[in-house]
């Protein structure tokens, strides 16, 4: 048996004063061990017996954390592994020389970037330079969730081994380093360099902490990378905006001048401006609003590509990310392909024109067209733009519109339309305003039912015998909207439990006392964030009876909070208690309560809508809203299952919260279906999970190789992922191609790839596909796949991905939509948010039926190319280490899998063997 004396245990030593560097052990009494695990690194240690260390001060390094683990904490080490670590306290990376960490998580990619732990966003000053790719990334160096936002740094030679460096640009007191690029400065414009040793620079947007301001900054380092100097002359741009950020730079030859695009976010617009030495700036123009604008732009990259119509000559295309509003929902990346003379981008895109139908209202004599009003929201005439307290209102034809912020957010009303007969296919239609959709079954003005108050959060605490833990001690109810939030609405009374009392980065319980459940229901409103309770971080009210949760509620991110009705008629006698859960610091990491009460009948869903709808038979049959967005934007309904009925449209506003409002504009019936911006923008991917991707400055060849963020804000900070969260997507090589007489862009996974493919595992050819699922000789969790189909009789086919325990990941084609998709509502561990589950599509031609799909399978991510790159789908999925089968399906008659071959990837970290 092993003695303690020879265990590798660590006694973790109280680190004090760690700004100045000093270091103080505890009193001896405060001591304690601990068998080693993988997250102690950089930890100051203490072996638990006298021998081989000299010093009691040790830190605990990537080496000796590795040979521990390894050894399962029941070796003891050798001397020369115990050599002091002089890292100064900087995380090296699985994945670095010296190192053997099996990088093996649940759920860690082994060939795509992620750091060792925690919180990764946005690429950031993507450059290659003496022999390495350096990507630098939005990082939080102190927790897993977005916060103290920093610039990591890693390096690679080949894009697909990556090491992991120190901190690169840390947070200070009055900033946080927000998005940027970096640029090798050659002919040391800024002075930073010297000869021979050109300075690698960074331009950032510094966001201020106390203010929210955002400003472009500088930093610099002689040293590849190594250490950076923040630029004493910051900011270098300042135009006193909370909204202008992500500077991409470049060296334009042609006017041998450094330019910048920047995003001015709110407005969805991007700015150019020039630069002699990165100091001083001239703005040049401005792009936009264009294309999708349904959220803020961030991160936009202007370059050039070999124009595929002219041979010899460039195309300009602009990138441009979007949050929310992308193709699949949430974060996205558009693009535009134009023309740059050195000012100003010119996009190739024309004016939109809607198909031409029959109108059912326009709202531009001055009338309502004979539509009916009730409530005060939309007053007694149309608006011919913005109204009192409005701004920003775009995008409606003619002279007027419907605008229900007559009065503001507070109003509520309904416009009408009379009867009409559908005869058309189509009913294409404008709207904007808020993005709070028509919820079926809510009822109007809906209250609770009379019950026994249990509790209203109307005095100075949350109650007699509540308590709150965490951030939470100490405080109590909310007055409404607190500072920095969103407008508050939906509670009763003057008072709720708002858990944003620090904002998002606040967590904590307020936990009620117990009671005996006594009525058949508890009614209570609940709103804030949707990070469900058995999500990684949630945001929840919770029933909890005989110490588990039996109910919970989540808001739906927003600040708007509605009604909730449990039943606990199964639980009569039994002691509960109501638990108020905020374990999130993402965004919408809140959780917004009121109004708890006992009653015999359960409270219907209050109708917070602001949303266009279709009516026929008395019932709700389509319906629309807006996107939180003043930007009025087509919408068409398919009516070709309704013909020949009687129908009317309502326009309406239940919100008196945040966007509580409604626009609308224009309907039309017609043969043909209008196209909204989203469907008419330029989509780098149509899959949930790939943003702000930029591309590197002075790749190799000249080659344009972009990487994104795989991921989403509208579920990032809930993945379940530990201790990192975040990916990259693989580097893609990018280029353009003639699509109907237009240019588009391609995309290819980088050839260095193929390192890591072994194989081929599997090979077939011309295999028939009969309906139904046929079970592949070939398993993995880690895949390079390329498959050709042929439909057959089938009306849609494809391959399922790591499927086992019922889990499946689908990719294929449907004939009769012309559509290639990813489907991961059975991929494994979804509950974390809502908006994941879900099928991600984008319009494919398929000739024949003839599709080739390569799909890359990483431990938890699928990404698939097909139509030469042009279309490209990239998704996050979280299936069980143990679901790695693979199959064929067809449905609706038999395909043909005309070729197929599997390749196996193995880890690109330091074991290079493949874990299957």
């Amino acid at each position: 048996m092993t003695t303690l004396s020879t265990l590798w245990w660590i006694r973790r030593i109280t680190r004090r004063n760690w700004g100045d560097g000093a270091l103080q052990n505890p009193p001896n009494d405060n001591r304690h061990y601990l068998p080693v695990t993988a997250d102690m690194k950089g930890e100051y240690v203490r072996r638990t017996d006298s021998g081989s260390i000299p010093s009691s001060k040790r830190r605990l390094n990537a080496t000796i954390l590795a040979a521990v683990v390894a050894s399962g904490c029941g070796l003891p080490l050798s001397a020369p592994a115990l050599a002091a670590d002089t890292s100064g306290g900087a995380s090296t990376a699985p994945g670095t020389a010296g190192t053997s960490s099996p990088y093996s998580e649940t759920y860690r990619p082994q060939f795509h970037f992620t750091p060792a732990k925690n919180w990764m966003n946005d690429p950031n000053g993507l450059v290659y330079y003496q022999g390495e790719y350096h990507m630098f990334f939005q990082y939080n160096p102190s927790g897993d969730t977005w916060g103290n936002m920093s610039w990591g740094h890693a390096v690679s030679t080949d894009l697909v081994h990556w090491t992991e460096l120190p901190l690169a640009i840390p947070q200070d007191d009055k900033d946080m380093i927000f998005s940027g690029s970096a640029v090798i400065d050659k002919d040391n414009t800024t002075g930073f360099g010297r000869p021979g040793n050109p300075a690698m620079v960074a331009i950032y947007t510094a966001a201020d902490k106390a203010t929210g301001k955002q400003s472009q900054a500088l930093a610099y380092s002689t040293d590849k990378g190594r250490t950076f100097t923040k630029y004493a002359g910051n900011p270098v741009l300042d135009i006193g905006s909370n909204n202008f950020r992500d500077p991409k730079v470049f060296w334009y030859e042609a006017g041998h001048e450094w330019l910048m695009s920047a995003a001015l976010s709110d407005q969805h617009k991007v700015a150019f401006y020039s630069s002699p030495d990165l100091k001083t700036w001239t703005h040049l123009s401005d792009f936009g609003p264009a294309g999708a604008t349904g959220g803020a732009w961030e991160c936009p990259d202007l370059f050039p590509l070999p124009d595929p119509a002219n041979p010899g000559k460039q195309k300009w295309v602009l990138m441009v990310n979007i949050s929310p509003g992308g193709i699949a929902g949430g974060s996205g990346v558009q693009y535009f392909t134009g023309n740059f003379d050195g000012t100003t981008f010119t996009s190739d895109d024309k004016p939109y024109i809607p198909p031409a139908g029959a109108s059912v209202g326009s709202f531009d004599d001055g009338s309502f067209d004979g539509w009916q009003a009730t409530g005060a929201a939309f007053g007694t005439a149309p608006a011919t733009g913005n109204l009192p307290g409005q701004g920003g209102v775009s995008g409606w034809v003619g002279t007027g519109l419907a605008n229900s912020f007559n009065g503001g957010d507070a109003s509520t009303g309904t416009l009408t339309s009379p009867d009409f007969a559908i005869n058309r296919s189509h009913l294409n239609f404008l709207a904007g305003g808020g993005n709070h959709p028509y919820v079926p079954g809510s009822v109007t003005g809906n209250t609770l039912p009379a019950g026994t108050t249990f509790a209203d959060f109307e005095g100075a605490t949350y109650g007699t015998g509540w308590q709150a833990t965490g951030d939470f001690t100490g405080t109590g109810p909310a007055a409404g909207t607190l500072a920095n939030q969103q407008q508050v609405s939906g509670y009763q009374g003057s008072q709720l439990i708002n858990t944003y009392i620090n904002g998002d980065i606040s967590t904590g319980t307020i936990s009620s006392p117990s009671f005996t459940v006594s009525s058949k229901y508890i009614n209570l409103l609940v709103g804030g964030g949707d990070h469900p309770w058995g999500a990684a971080n949630p945001t929840s009210v919770n029933l909890v009876v005989d110490g588990k949760v039996v109910q919970t509620a989540t808001g739906q991110n927003s600040e708007s909070l509605n009604t909730v009705a449990w039943d606990v008629s199964a639980y009569q006698g039994k002691t509960a208690s109501i638990q108020v859960v905020d374990q999130n610091s993402s965004g919408w990491g809140h959780i917004l309560a009121d109004q708890v009460t006992f009653a015999d009948q359960p409270v219907a869903l209050r109708a917070t809508d602001t949303s266009v709808k279709l009516v026929v038979d008395g019932q709700v049959v389509r319906s629309a809203t807006g996107h939180d967005s003043e930007t009025l934007d087509w919408n068409s309904w398919d009516l070709s299952d309704i013909q020949g009925k009687t129908g009317h449209v309502e326009i309406t506003d239940n919100n008196t919260g945040g966007w509580g409002h409604v626009t609308a504009d224009q309907f039309n019936l017609s043969d043909t279906a209008a196209q909204s911006s989203v469907q008419r923008a330029h989509w780098a991917d149509y899959g949930k999970d790939n943003y702000a991707g930029v591309t590197f400055n002075d790749a190799p060849g000249g080659k344009r190789i972009m990487i994104g963020w795989m991921n989403n804000w509208d579920y990032s900070g809930s993945i379940p992922t530990s201790p990192w969260r975040s990916a990259m997507t693989v580097p893609r090589e990018l280029s353009l191609q003639t699509v109907d007489g237009a240019p588009r862009l391609a995309q290819t996974s980088v050839n260095q790839l193929s390192q890591l493919t072994t194989g081929p595992s599997l090979h077939k050819e011309k295999m028939p596909v009969p309906a139904g699922s046929t079970v592949l000789p070939a398993t993995g969790k880690a895949m390079d796949i390329t498959a050709s189909f042929a439909a057959g009789t089938a009306s849609s086919y494809g391959l399922k991905v790591r499927t086992g325990s019922g889990q499946e990941t689908l990719i294929g084609y449907e004939n009769k939509a012309g559509q290639v998709y990813i489907d991961r509502t059975k991929s494994g561990a979804a509950g974390f948010s809502s908006s994941f589950p879900g099928v991600q599509t984008a319009a494919l031609k398929a000739t024949g039926g003839a599709v080739t799909l390569h799909i890359l399978v990483d431990w938890s991510s699928v990404e698939v190319f097909t139509d030469d790159g042009k279309i490209v789908l990239t998704d996050q999925i979280f299936p069980d280490p143990s679901s790695q089968g693979i199959e064929a399906y067809s449905n609706g008659g038999n395909a043909v899998l005309t070729s197929l071959d599997v390749k196996q990837m193995q880890s690109a970290w330091p074991s290079g063997s493949p874990k299957q």
